[in-house]
């Protein structure tokens, strides 16, 4: 035997033969009823592998779930599943730093992670000719994450997890309550007594042996789920499947999770004091866990109580003008579920929680008598029906069904077997369950209130919990060997696309109804429904001096109710049909958004015609929704994005401009305006006469044109209106500091005024400009501030614009201690990318990720809406996304560099700062820009 043919016989016979996967189970597709086609199959290593194809549209979605969550975690070591999360993206063996996320986005996909208690899924959706891409990318972190793990990669991932928690949690309004009442629920050592996102102090205690172990102990094959959903050969998908995860070895034995429900010995009053406007009540009940036979009638419960405007807490407590908004809820997890109510108190009628929690305790206390009704029954499995249907309008959609229902349950088909268990519940199953867990049992009642009011609370404070009990963690208690993966290919030569997808934009009917109404439409079959859009001109445009926030208020007004149907009884009837009817206001138009099964369509629209001629308009609703109105605007006022979002509008457009107020309107106009104000703008400003209408769905011209044909009786002159161009230079160049005394992070906006909408011109082309800048999660600035010094959870840049002006802003909510730094590196950015221009690696990365995009942009019905939406409006031709793609690969660095030079100069840059000023202002000078304090909007 001559010594090349002996090293290739001992090469095969140390790679292990994999066995074929083997077939567990299949779901055909049944006419006539809800279900999901898909071939389940196992690996030899344990990997379930779940193929649902779907052959309406160029694309694939990959989901890949592993059986750990936060619940997995040690007491001590909280938020360790999360941040393993963010590691996931740091790269392996034969993908580099960063470069998983630049891979996908080349390829025209998109990709993403989330972890909740139970679980963590990475997924990607691309077009169709990616896929062994994408399988080969999942397959390396599965099998080779820890042969790139370093130290810095750990510090920087652990930094960003950081600023995700000040973010969304301690620089947030109400960010404490999920905390609060988990760790008063539950007992210190149950896993659901911390939060996915951890604790500070530790994440501050996990090393890098720690994340090894987590991923030696956790991530195996034989505890992940691979689901995949799209337009691909089932045959060839299992065999790449086969071919990069076969040779992973198992992980240790995962048991499945016991359900750990819990009780209460008496009701535990807790109190937090916030930066908020209004309280909080917020009362939570322990009750069972996920798959309980008695779960569906607690769902049937929370939605009876709390769960529209016909259910017995808003009935009560808002419409009686005591709340301005409440509502419950009943939350199932793998271990345990819980059943909230919420409410915030009315401040005008009494802004106390103790009169508030009696007035809830009263409406709970009602259901012994009032019970489940036939009626609650049909509203209750038609709304989830429609969830359902609409929830399969995506490959995603589809996908994520499937991947829960497996992990958690052993059945791909849960969702659609829980929804036959909502159907077949029993007024005596719902008042059993309420009685067992809800009438009179212990809960936890956390009372939150603004700083200084404790006087508001519900009760004093009676339960503190325990302080946790550590293990000493200076010795690691398992020591889990490396699995190493033998192969008879070369992983580290990343797979070649497939041919390009053909991807057709929707075909498109035209057509018009008197009074110049157009209408642009598609036609798709996919699912049973329809979306509908009905812009009639008007918005924030139409409002006269004194009256700003009219247009969101008589939005909000018509969603009250007709003549002959009060919200209740609208509400009632929209869920018995399954649908939805949305008003609200734009820049230049009122909208009417529409979403119904098919069958439902006559029913909805004559719904819509009711609402539009003959509204409710009644003084106790106006009264109550102004009030609403009014409420929401002042909590909004305290979020410190919302704050540095208004006055970076107000110093780019002009605080007389309509753009550089808020959209909602001012409180000082909003507390003014009258029902008569409303009745006035509705009859002037929600007139047909000109409208335009697009729709998307399953329902053909003529019976659409049909069911619209109401909008031309309309009596009255179409409105003129003007534009929304503002008249006052943007202000000068320099620092605004709102000073949000303590806050853990800065709130920063960076930006000038740029050019209005065009969909191939100027517009068009500086997005394209600011796509390797900040317009990606691999640009310039993300990179820089997240990746690299770690100051914060994401940052990005980008136009965005009207027919009359725009804007370009960069924006990123980064640590206190970083932002003059933060501030120094993005103007760097900014002053480098104008001198240079892209990279022609920078070239490539756009041209390739920015054409492809479009096999991912028009699979469900609200993004075909969407777009016919920006056709309509804009006048455009379909053939302009064509016209976009050749502009697209013909464009230059020079023309980019061009751009870059015209809208990125650093000195003509307005930053506004939310933040400590005390902390923030001497440090600010080093910047050498002027820094003006400014009052909070």
């Amino acid at each position: 035997m001559n010594r090349s043919l002996c090293v290739l016989t001992l090469a095969l016979l140390a790679t292990p033969v994999l066995a074929a996967p083997t077939l567990v189970a299949e779901q055909t597709k049944e006419p006539g009823k809800l279900s999901i086609p898909y071939q389940m199959y196992r690996l030899d290593n344990g990997l379930t592998v779940i193929l649902a194809p779907d052959k309406s549209d160029p694309l694939v979605h990959l989901d890949v779930t592993y059986h750990v969550g936060s619940s997995r975690e040690s007491v001590g070591k909280s938020g360790f599943a999360h941040f393993f999360e963010h590691m996931m993206f740091q790269g392996s063996k034969h993908v580099g730093d960063q470069e998983h996320m630049r891979i996908i986005n080349e390829a025209g996909g998109t990709m993403n992670g989330t972890t909740n208690r139970d679980r963590t899924n990475y997924y990607e959706t691309v077009p169709a000719n990616q896929l062994e891409k994408v399988l080969w990318l999942e397959a390396d972190r599965m099998g080779f994450l820890l042969d790139a793990v370093s130290q810095k990669k750990f510090e920087i991932q652990r930094a960003t997890v950081k600023n995700e928690r000040a973010q969304r949690v301690d620089n947030q309004p109400y960010g404490l309550v999920g905390e609060k009442v988990g760790e008063a629920l539950y007992p210190r050592t149950h896993p659901y007594s911390w939060q996915p996102i951890g604790y500070v102090e530790d994440l501050d205690r996990v090393d890098v042996s720690d994340l090894k172990q987590f991923f030696l102990r956790w991530y195996g094959p034989n505890n992940a789920t691979l689901t995949l959903g799209g337009d691909f050969e089932p045959k060839q998908a299992l065999a790449w499947i086969e071919q990069y995860f076969g040779s992973i070895p198992r992980g240790p034995e995962v048991a499945e999770p016991v359900a750990q429900p819990v009780t209460l010995p008496a009701t535990r009053y807790l109190t937090l004091e916030d930066k908020v406007h209004l309280p909080l009540l917020y009362i939570s009940y322990p009750t069972v866990a996920l798959g309980d036979p008695r779960e569906p009638a607690l769902d049937m419960f929370a939605d009876v109580l709390g769960g529209s405007a016909s259910s017995m807490l808003y009935q009560a407590l808002v419409k009686s003008g005591k709340a301005v908004d409440a509502g419950a809820s009943h939350y199932c997890e793998e271990l345990a579920c819980s059943l909230a109510i919420y409410a915030y108190p009315n401040p005008a009628a009494d802004g106390s929680l103790k009169s508030l929690k009696a007035e809830v305790d009263k409406v709970v206390a009602q259901f012994a008598q009032r019970g489940v009704q036939q009626d609650d029954l049909e509203k209750a499995i038609n709304k989830y029906r429609a969830s359902a249907i609409w929830g399969m309008g995506s490959v995603q959609g589809k996908v994520s069904q499937l991947a829960m229902g497996q992990v958690f349950m052993q059945d791909p088909n849960y969702v659609f077997k829980s929804l036959a268990a909502i159907g077949k519940v029993t007024p005596a199953e719902v008042k059993q369950a309420y009685e067992q867990f809800i009438a009179d049992k212990p809960a936890v009642v956390l009372s939150v209130v603004p700083k200084g009011k404790r006087q508001w609370q519900a009760a004093t404070p009676n339960f503190t919990p325990a302080a946790r009990e550590l293990p000493d963690y200076s010795q690691h208690d398992s020591h889990l060997a490396a699995r190493t993966v033998k192969d008879s290919f070369d992983r580290s030569k990343q797979p070649a696309a497939g041919p390009a997808v053909s991807v057709t934009v929707p075909a498109t009917w035209k057509g018009k109804l008197d009074q110049e109404i157009e209408i642009l439409g598609t036609r798709s079959d996919e699912i049973p429904a329809v979306s509908i859009t009905i812009a009639l001109p008007g918005g924030i445009r139409a409002e006269g001096k004194g009256e700003l926030g009219l247009a969101n208020l008589t939005a909000a007004m018509l969603e009250q109710g007709s003549e002959r149907l009060n919200e209740a009884k609208l509400s009632d009837e929209l869920q018995k049909l399954g649908s939805d009817i949305s008003f609200s206001s734009a820049q230049y138009n009122n909208l009417i958004t529409v979403s119904s099964l098919t069958d439902k369509l006559p029913q909805t629209l004559a719904l819509v015609q009711e609402l539009l001629f003959q509204p409710g308009f009644r003084d106790e609703d106006f009264a109550r929704t102004k009030n609403q109105i009014l409420q929401g605007m002042q909590q909004s006022r305290q979020q410190p994005a919302w704050m540095a979002g208004q006055a970076f509008r107000e110093l780019i457009y002009g605080q007389q401009a309509r753009l550089g107020q808020p959209n909602d309107g001012s409180l000082k106009d909003v507390e003014t305006l009258t029902l008569a104000d409303v009745k006035r703008f509705w009859q002037h400003y929600y007139n047909p006469a000109n409208a335009r209408i697009v729709v998307a769905g399953d329902v053909d011209q003529a019976t659409i044109e049909q069911g619209l044909a109401f909008l031309t009786r309309w009596q009255g002159k179409a409105p003129e209106l003007g534009s929304l161009k503002p008249t006052e230079p943007q202000a000068k160049p320099g620092i605004y500091l709102i000073d949000k005394p303590g806050a853990p992070q800065s709130v920063i906006r960076i930006g000038r005024r740029a050019l209005p909408y065009d969909a191939t011109g100027d517009y068009f082309a500086a997005g394209l400009m600011n796509f390797n800048l900040g317009g990606n999660f691999n640009s310039r600035i993300n990179l820089n501030l997240r990746e690299d010094k770690g100051y914060t959870y994401g940052a990005s840049s980008g136009f965005s614009a009207n027919r009359d002006a725009g804007v370009f802003a960069v924006g990123a909510d980064v640590r206190a201690d970083a932002t003059v730094d933060a501030i120094r590196q993005v103007l760097k950015e900014l002053e480098q990318y104008r001198k240079a221009g892209p990279s022609a690696k920078e070239m490539d990365y756009l041209r390739s990720a920015v054409t492809q995009q479009d096999a991912l942009a028009y699979e469900t019905l609200d993004q075909k809406a969407g777009f016919l939406l920006q056709m309509i409006m804009y006048q455009l031709g379909p053939d302009y996304v064509a016209r976009q793609s050749e502009i697209i690969k013909g464009i230059t660095p020079q023309a980019l560099k061009a751009q870059a030079e015209r809208w990125l100069d650093p000195s003509q840059m307005v930053i506004v700062v939310v933040g400590d000023r005390q902390a923030l202002e001497k440090p600010l000078q080093e910047l050498h820009l002027p820094v003006y304090p400014l009052p909070a909007p």
